[in-house]
């Protein structure tokens, strides 16, 4: 975690803040072009000194047009260039705050279904989830470091006050037709809805959890189903605008129908993964002896299947937008195809291609470093998803693996494992109390 705030600290104090300063650093890696193009056209002016007067100033007018678009595409590429560590952060925040949530909706629907076969991974499940709460902190503070009122980045293009100004040259007709959603105000209220409605249903149902553990009856229980009924149906609304919100608002001129199923389903296989591969280590260590080989055996068919699901969400929205061809919508895919040729594709690769070649075999199920194998590649895969969701409206063609972003992944991991392993610690990791607990104990096929 410390080696990650380091690599984040670093990768802010290497971005140039200035144009001139972003020149230097270009020439000093053997990019510097302008200057050459200038020099060049300056000798051509002198060249052609007795031409006509009005073709002379025919080409001086070309030039100071030329100048002009030279200098906007610089603050252009400047602030794109400025908005890369903030990208890098936002995406790892976000990446880890998923899993949290995608574990909290996999608990709850556990929960609603009284399922029997997955309480002794309950502990497990409510561990993961604690994360939620510095998780969606952490989102809500980045979110509020984007607000153009502290001109500290520009990752929400739509929040550009210029934008919904009527006469302003900048004026987006689109974008101030949305301002009714799409404004700064009602983007932080809804933020901390969404995270309240999260944070409290974890909140709640661990203490129902706990409580039942010295229950002599099973009212918390019933409590905690009814609970996670209630929540399922508040998750699916939130979930979908926070995608709204969080995500698909970075290209705001950009829609789909399907973006919250999209999110919902990388949130979910992502989620369902961790929760293997942390039931993985613990049992290595001795501390989860109830969980065998079926239980590990169901998960890795839920990554799989989800997988699957993900796969079927991700063509259905790419295939309609591409055939329909509506310049509005499949600019959004254009541009990832042009500049994000191989993480757009790659993206594919590591979370269809190569969950379906390893884990379809059911035998490969039950071992564990090929779940292990296939967990950390379909990680990796879907965070190369939400890289692909974010990077192209905020940084542009100006994309890379490098030091913003794996700083942004240490830093967000390290409190992850700290803050996942720490609740682990505060309660015994078999809910012994739970109604389905021997058959969860017993559970073999």
């Amino acid at each position: 975690m410390v080696l990650g705030m380091l690599l984040v600290v670093w990768s802010f104090a290497s971005t140039p803040s200035t144009v001139e300063e972003m020149k230097a650093q270009e020439a000093s890696h053997g990019h510097g072009g302008h200057g050459e193009k200038a020099s060049h056209d300056d000798g051509k002016t002198a060249h052609h000194g007795d031409q006509k007067t009005d073709a002379h100033a025919t080409d001086a007018h070309a030039a100071e047009a030329g100048h002009h678009d030279s200098a906007k595409h610089d603050e252009h590429k400047l602030t794109q260039l400025k908005n890369k560590p903030w990208a890098a952060i936002y995406i790892a925040a976000f990446f880890f705050m998923m899993i949290s949530l995608g574990v909290l909706a996999f608990y709850a629907i556990q929960r609603a279904a009284q399922a029997g076969w997955s309480p002794v991974l309950f502990r497990v499940m409510e561990g993961i989830t604690a994360y939620i709460i510095p998780g969606t902190i952490s989102i809500i503070i980045l979110l509020i470091l984007c607000l153009p009122s502290l001109h500290l980045n520009h990752l929400f293009h739509w929040m550009d006050p210029d934008l919904v100004t009527p006469g302003h040259d900048h004026f987006d007709k689109l974008t101030y037709g949305k301002k009714g959603w799409l404004n700064p105000t009602g983007f932080i209220i809804r933020a901390v809805i969404y995270s309240s409605i999260w944070i409290a249903y974890r909140v709640i149902s661990r203490k129902l959890s706990l409580r039942q553990d010295e229950s002599s009856d099973n009212s918390n229980f019933k409590k905690n189903f009814r609970l996670a009924a209630v929540f399922l149906v508040l998750f699916l609304i939130s979930e979908s605008m926070m995608s709204w919100d969080w995500i698909m608002s970075f290209d705001h001129h950009w829609f789909s129908t399907l973006f919250g199923w999209y999110v919902f389903a990388s949130m979910f296989v992502s989620g369902i993964t961790v929760i293997a591969l942390v039931t993985i280590y613990l049992k290595s260590k001795g501390l989860l002896p109830y969980v065998n080989d079926s239980h590990l055996h169901d998960l890795a068919k839920f990554m799989f299947g989800v997988s699957i699901f993900w796969t079927y969400l991700w063509f259905s929205q790419f295939m309609l937008i591409w055939y329909s061809n509506i310049p509005e919508e499949v600019t959004y895919f254009i541009t990832r195809i042009e500049d994000y040729n191989l993480p757009f594709f790659g993206m594919i690769a590591l979370n269809l291609i190569f969950p379906l070649l390893i884990l379809m075999n059911s035998d490969y199920k039950r071992l564990n470093w090929i779940i292990v194998i296939a967990g950390v590649v379909i990680l990796f895969g879907h965070y190369i998803d939400v890289f692909n969701m974010v990077m192209p409206a905020t940084v542009g063609t100006h994309w890379s693996l490098g030091m913003p972003e794996i700083g942004g992944v240490l830093f967000f991991l390290g409190l992850f494992i700290f803050v996942v392993f720490t609740t682990l610690t505060k309660a015994p990791l078999l809910a012994k109390r739970n109604p389905f607990i021997e058959e969860s104990k017993q559970f073999h096929y």
